[in-house]
């Protein structure tokens, strides 16, 4: 049973799928949105959530982790400056979706996703 076993798989393996998202969370960290679909979106805030919990949080340990998802040092040093301040008195939901339609090819829905103020 798979029960309380909640992971998207995306159609891709772990490395490749692990890879991606810390890509995803560069880009969403250097330009504060992105486009892609839902399913990645959905995806994506959960990581990026954690992620940013952890910066806030600030120890050696947590700041190790955060430095393994953030894989570049113009982003990292930009999540650490200007994204933990904002979000130190919040306490969850430092990223919104908002859906934009669908894409021309396939018909895939598309969300926006997008740091909150």
């Amino acid at each position: 049973m798979r029960h309380r076993k909640r992971t998207e798989k995306l159609g891709r393996k772990t490395s490749h799928k692990e890879s991606m998202l810390a890509n995803m969370i560069v880009s969403l960290i250097k330009n504060g949105r992105i486009e892609t679909t839902e399913a990645k979106g959905k995806v994506l805030k959960r990581y990026f959530e954690r992620v940013v919990s952890l910066a806030i949080r600030g120890d050696n340990a947590s700041m190790r982790q955060v430095v393994s998802w953030v894989r570049d040092k113009e982003a990292f040093k930009t999540l650490l400056r200007s994204i933990v301040p904002r979000m130190k008195e919040r306490k969850g939901g430092y990223c919104r979706l908002v859906k934009t339609g669908f894409r021309i090819g396939d018909g895939a829905p598309l969300v926006l996703v997008e740091i909150v103020e």
